[in-house]
């Protein structure tokens, strides 16, 4: 968890400077190499693979053949503000950059089409894939380099929060949490005379219960006294950013007169909309009688895209299946033949919403694993919660070992999924026990379907807390499609191959 002190309050923090005093404070670029980087990436990952096939094929004018189709590539990015340093690393973009390269081919086929282009189709895909898997790798890449930077506190923006003390307590606690976005709260201002802060993040001043409408004042600032004790902490912590926390204090008229003042003296604005494990693709926004209004898209419950990803979990299960036989076949003898039990185990897990099911598994402990479960239970290391994990389980076979660290042990699973009990990707899928103490909120993670992986898989597996994994069910459960379901299963690989948290 990333926690940052700001330094006590100078002297004469009440006094009000004048807006022309507050310099404008730009935002931190954490990353100025990123941009060009990643366009000499996408230049000479089309560039010379395009040349250097053409040239050696031999097809026609490969220098104009490379020139085009990096133009082509180039321009593609631009016009999806793939270049933007705010949006540069904040992502893998694995996604976006398959999207792009998909556009990218069927513009370079209608160029071909119009220009009459005679190059064989061989040799332009076998020259177009390098510069897939550069942008791609390279995307990856500065994502991981710029959430090491963040793990070390660089490349973030420095916040100061207002509201009442307990949103500000709230955002400032999930903010904190999670190191993975670039917002760091350097301080607050709080908003009413009652109410402390539990965070210990350093509270810089105080806004009165109500707005001050006392006629204006030739020493007063023009923003009044809302804004000037604004800006005089956003000055003495050099923030980057005001974030506002809305309640019932902070609203209507005097909100607006606070973006006023902020904006005014070149300092950026946000406010918490007090929602959260909610998808960006499921909001937009809209403007009614003068009311901006943030509408929230309903979760993918029925429509083309589950039944696609019925679909794709079916076929994808059946083929591995078949692919996989000679692999499951030495599983299983391997298992038989390294403890006394049989191959396969079976236990009754809760599936999509509520409904039991029999989950099959690779047997990874001993056969009377359940009946020594009661002289562990002191050793239970999630006490936060319904889930039972030992790291070191002596109930746990050496092979057994082996089949968790590498997650073998879930690959039978594919014939739940084969029959619709599961999905390739959801939620983990509970126990009957772990359910029975399911309140309202953990139910809703019953939803959708439970899958072999999932962001519990790709996020530490047996290292979070019932929180956390709770958590990322939840968002899941309301916020999945398709493509996040290719991106879990692309990260699923080295999840599996680093092994955190299986045990």
């Amino acid at each position: 968890m990333r926690h940052h002190q700001p330094n006590a309050p100078r002297s004469g923090l009440a006094r009000r400077p004048t807006t022309a005093a507050l310099r404008p404070l730009g935002r931190r670029e954490s990353s100025p190499w990123y941009p060009p980087v990643v366009v000499a990436t996408d230049v000479l990952g089309v560039f010379v693979p395009v040349l250097a096939v053409y040239s050696l094929a031999p097809e026609p004018r490969p220098l104009a053949a490379a020139t085009v189709a990096t133009l082509s590539w180039v321009t593609i990015r631009v016009i999806h503000h793939r270049y933007r340093v705010r949006s540069l690393g904040e992502t893998r973009g694995l996604l976006p950059t398959l999207h792009d390269w998909l556009l990218f081919l069927g513009l370079l086929a209608g160029l071909r089409a119009v220009t009459g282009e005679r190059s064989t189709v061989a040799s332009a895909l076998f020259a177009l894939v390098p510069s897939l898997l550069l942008t791609a790798v390279t995307g990856a890449l500065l994502h991981r380099h710029l959430l090491a930077e963040r793990h070390r506190a660089r490349a973030v923006r420095r916040v100061l929060v207002i509201g009442e003390p307990a949103p500000v307590d709230e955002v400032t606690a999930q903010l904190a949490a999670r190191t993975d976005h670039a917002y760091v709260v350097v301080g607050t201002v709080l908003v009413g005379e009652a109410g402390e802060l539990t965070s210990g993040v350093k509270e810089l001043g105080r806004l009165a219960a109500a707005l001050d409408r006392s006629p204006a004042v030739p020493d007063l600032i023009p923003e009044g006294p809302d804004g000037s004790t604004v800006l005089a902490a956003a000055r003495h912590q050099d923030a980057d950013l005001v974030l506002i926390a809305p309640g019932c204090l902070l609203t209507g008229e005097r909100l607006r007169r606070i973006c006023w003042a902020v904006q005014d003296a070149g300092l950026q604005l946000a406010v918490a909309s007090g929602l959260s494990e909610v998808a960006l693709r499921r909001l937009t926004v809209s403007s009614a009688a003068g009311l901006n209004l943030l509408h929230i898209d309903p979760p993918l419950r029925r429509g083309p895209q589950p039944a696609l990803k019925s679909a794709l979990d079916r076929v994808a299960a059946g083929a591995a299946l078949v692919a996989l036989a000679p692999l499951l076949a030495v599983l299983a003898l391997a298992v038989s033949l390294d403890s006394h039990g049989p191959a396969l185990y079976r236990q009754t897990r809760i599936g999509y919403r509520g409904t039991p099911f029999t989950l099959w598994k690779f047997r990874t402990m001993v056969p009377d694993a359940e009946s020594r479960r009661p002289e562990l239970e002191g050793l239970n290391e999630h006490l936060n919660g319904p889930l039972f994990k030992i790291r070191r389980d002596p109930r746990i076979t050496r092979f057994g070992r082996f089949l968790r660290r590498t997650s073998l042990d879930e690959l039978p699973q594919l014939v739940n999924v084969l029959r619709g009990e599961m999905s390739l990707v959801g939620p983990r899928p509970p126990l009957p026990e772990e359910v029975a103490s399911y309140g309202a909120v953990e139910l809703r993670r019953l939803g959708v379907k439970p899958g072999i992986t999932g962001p519990w898989q790709i996020s530490g597996r047996s290292d979070l807390s019932w929180d956390e994994g709770l958590a990322l069910d939840l968002f899941y459960t309301d916020n999945w499609s398709v493509t996040g379901d290719l991106d879990v299963l692309a990260r699923t690989f080295r999840a599996v191959v680093d092994g955190r948290g299986a045990y």
